[in-house]
């Protein structure tokens, strides 16, 4: 079960290889957000900075 302790309330069930990870990532929402990328294959997708800008993900 995937919990905010601090917040009392459960976010969702999660599968022991998902539960591990989020544990081991903690609160590193960045890191939450480059794996995502990576399984959705936009790990190296140029991100628009503004108009004509693109920054690649580091």
């Amino acid at each position: 079960m995937d919990h905010r302790p601090w917040a009392g309330r459960v976010r969702g069930v999660l599968c022991f290889n998902c539960n591990a990870a989020g544990g081991t990532w903690g609160a590193d929402h960045d890191a939450l957000r480059r794996a995502a990328a990576h399984l959705e294959g936009n790990a190296w997708k140029p991100i628009l900075v503004t108009p004509g800008v693109y920054q690649l993900p580091s």
